[in-house]
């Protein structure tokens, strides 16, 4: 499995995903530039956290438009692994190719912290085969508010598509554990072909244990798994 970490002005968790999936998880990894127009024979494409384009306009609304997406997006549409992390996420929703948008959080403030989450899609390949109990995983993100309208929610729900829910330490999902005030503590989706991923926590940045939480490295283990098989 080669993965290819998507590199744009403003990104800055770049170096994390590297450093998880290289020196973590011991895969071949590459960075591809934002200007790029190969994908280096990438299987599985990485689009980072950051603030690609300094956020202008929208997150990731500028960064939806350089070169590199046209290919990201044809390797989705042929049905490659692609997944998104916090400005990832923003990308991929305004690239549409995974449901909803990204909102301000309700508190009007970038927050930075460690929260929970519980995996909800038994059909996703990142979620299908994780234990069913809260994972701690920072966020750091001031427009992470996920929402969609009722028809997409429901499609969202009757497809499986929820990858995750904010919850509490104790894994009981409830509006306290929202962070953001995110449409019913929805905090990752997927495709409804289930082979791009979106999440706004950071499981990269929970992935060493010099950093005290190996929970993010459960996370990438069970997608690294499930892709292999």
């Amino acid at each position: 499995m080669k993965f290819g970490v998507v590199v744009f002005p403003g990104s800055n968790c770049d170096d994390d995903a590297v450093h998880a999936l290289r020196d973590q998880l011991k895969q071949d990894v590459v960075k591809l530039w934002h200007k790029d127009h190969d994908l280096q024979g990438c299987d599985f494409i990485i689009l980072p956290g950051g603030f690609s384009y300094g956020d202008y306009l929208r997150t990731g609304a500028v960064a939806r438009f350089s070169p590199i997406m046209n290919e990201v997006i044809k390797h989705a549409e042929r049905g490659g692994y692609l997944m998104g992390i916090c400005n990832g996420f923003q990308i991929l929703a305004e690239a549409r190719l995974v449901p909803g948008v990204l909102l301000r959080n309700t508190n009007q403030k970038y927050t930075c912290k460690n929260i929970y989450l519980r995996p909800q899609s038994k059909s996703a390949l990142v979620t299908a085969e994780l234990e069913d109990k809260a994972y701690k995983i920072p966020i750091a993100h001031g427009e992470g508010r996920y929402f969609a309208d009722a028809d997409t929610l429901k499609r969202l729900n009757d497809n499986d598509q929820v990858i995750f829910r904010y919850c509490n330490e104790a894994g009981t999902i409830l509006e306290e554990a929202n962070p953001n005030g995110s449409l019913d503590n929805i905090a990752g989706v997927t495709n409804e072909r289930k082979n791009v991923f979106g999440m706004m926590p950071h499981p990269e940045r929970a992935a060493d244990p010099m950093l005290g939480n190996t929970d993010g490295r459960l996370i990438l283990e069970q997608l690294l798994n499930a892709v292999l098989v």
